[in-house]
């Protein structure tokens, strides 16, 4: 089961001590000439005596850096944080940074049972964004702990103080809340160990998160992915002992004025195959469901926030298992829909899953399909850990990026250069499941778009491609509103592009 716990949050407008915490956080910056003191709510003499320390303490406002000192009796918390925001940009503080120095704070303030962040907030998207860093820091995953003594529970309430009207703020703070929740289920999937989740759990987590939403949940067992020929998700699954399944979620609202499709990879576990990964590392392969869990947490966010949109989730879940049953390089599967790909190397089985969502999603002839995989390891090369590579039709892709650059999430357009694709040329079927190890990215993106189908008008449905292999899990240090392991990438990001499609239609 998938536990998600919401952090409480509010408006301080004036008086701290009607509202004490057990932290103030209050906001550094590095400037042209050391340490920034931001706007903050103490008196004049406690703001110039906190400001003529950072240098004797060592602050000096770099991102994530928090200091703890003793708290002020004008304040009412019981310790006073100086928290780090990073280098002033000539217009001030932008969004991110303050998403990022809330969530960082918060996080590392696990323990304190409240927190008030004093940032600045001149806007109500200033608002929104401290409200979103400050949930999105609020996360831990402990589910498998025997115990929990020596753990710090996540931060439980949040007072943001501002100015902004607190009525007018409230939106935006369950927005906030929505996203993080969508965004925390999506870790929590994601860092499950794969004894854990496998198809079947994974497909009942999927109705477990949906409860109590307007969302229609259908599940493909194993003989009906056979009688119905989806041969991508059933080849790739048949080497495990559990079952592949194939997951539709969907939200249709009456109102609805576009209709998109997401796609996920949902490879609970990826041994590679019979074209076996090396053992290093290869305990991440718990992550490479995340695609998955990334489309089904962003269809429920957008059914919890009501938008009129039609947005159906397609997550295509299988296990990559090594066995007598498994498949093997120069196997042939028939994907859903009739075409034929030849499996030259049995580690290339996202491609293969995904083939068979994305026919599915295609003949409902979308506005628009867009898939989220954890696809290749030249996703990493090319634009390391943080950054996922977005491919596809200009229109989509350019979109998500706008999207993403709102949300906060970095992604990067990459092209499908045409040569790439007689790499894909078979000898007996229609493709073959790899291609040019150059450029491997946009190669496997070629594949994908294969399968991308047509609309009413006869031209391809629009469609991209969202390579999160890097970005979805952090092996390394916890940052801004970051943890380890599973990151909930992108869904913040796919949430933006609906708001922002329903926003150029209106």
């Amino acid at each position: 089961m998938v536990k998600t716990t919401d952090i409480t949050l509010g408006i301080i407008a004036k008086d701290l001590k009607k509202s004490p915490s057990d932290a103030l956080v209050i906001g550094v910056a590095q400037g042209a000439d050391g340490p920034v003191l931001l706007s903050n709510p103490l008196s004049a003499k406690a703001a110039e005596s906190v400001a003529g320390s950072l240098q004797l303490l060592g602050i000096t406002g770099a991102a994530d850096q928090v200091h703890r000192l003793p708290g002020l009796s004008e304040t009412g918390s019981g310790i006073l944080v100086l928290a780090g925001v990073g280098k002033l940009s000539d217009g001030g503080l932008n969004e991110e940074a303050l998403r990022r120095a809330a969530g960082s704070a918060v996080r590392q303030l696990a323990g304190a049972s409240s927190v008030t962040l004093a940032f600045p907030t001149a806007s109500l998207a200033d608002v929104a964004a401290v409200a979103e860093g400050a949930a999105l820091g609020a996360y831990s995953y402990t589910e498998h702990r025997s115990t929990k003594d020596g753990l710090k529970a996540p931060v439980a309430k949040a007072f943001i103080f501002s100015d902004v009207d607190a009525k007018s703020a409230q939106p935006a703070l369950d927005r906030a809340i929505v996203l993080a929740r969508a965004v925390n289920a999506t870790r929590t999937l994601v860092n499950q160990p794969p004894s854990h989740l496998y198809p079947e759990s994974f497909a009942e987590s999927a109705k477990e998160l949906a409860k109590g939403l307007p969302v229609k949940i259908t599940v493909w067992d194993e003989k009906r992915l056979e009688k119905e020929g989806f041969g991508g998700i059933l080849g790739v699954g048949k080497g495990s002992t559990r079952q592949p399944r194939l997951v539709k979620v969907e939200y249709a609202p009456t109102k609805a004025t576009k209709k998109i499709a997401l796609v996920g990879k949902g490879i609970t576990f990826d041994t590679g195959g019979i074209s076996i990964k090396p053992a290093l590392g290869m305990g991440d392969m718990k992550s490479d469901m995340a695609g998955a869990a990334v489309v089904l947490n962003t269809v429920l966010a957008i059914a919890s926030l009501g938008l009129p949109l039609k947005a159906t989730a397609w997550l295509c879940i299988a296990e990559n298992m090594p066995s007598g049953a498994a498949a093997r390089p120069a196997d042939v599967f028939t994907i859903y829909g009739g075409k034929t790909v030849e499996v030259l190397n049995t580690d290339a089985e996202g491609r293969l899953v995904m083939a068979d969502g994305i026919v599915a999603a295609s003949m409902e002839k979308p506005d628009a399909i867009i898939d989220v995989a954890t696809l290749t390891g030249a996703q990493l090369i090319a634009l390391g850990l943080r950054t996922a590579g977005v491919m596809g039709s200009d229109s989509v892709t350019a979109a998500l990026k706008s999207a993403a650059d709102r949300a906060g999430e970095l992604v990067w357009p990459m092209p499908l250069p045409e040569e790439l694709r007689p790499s894909l040329d078979s000898q007996v079927a229609d493709l073959a499941n790899i291609g040019e190890r150059n450029g491997g990215m946009m190669t496997a993106a070629v594949f994908l778009r294969e399968f991308v189908g047509k609309n009413g008008d006869g031209q391809q449905i629009p469609w991209a491609h969202v390579d999160i292999a890097g970005p979805s899990f952090n092996n390394g240090a916890p940052y801004g509103y970051t943890p380890k392991q599973g990151t909930g990438c992108t869904v913040r990001t796919l949430v933006a592009y609906a708001e922002d499609l329903l926003a150029v239609s209106a």
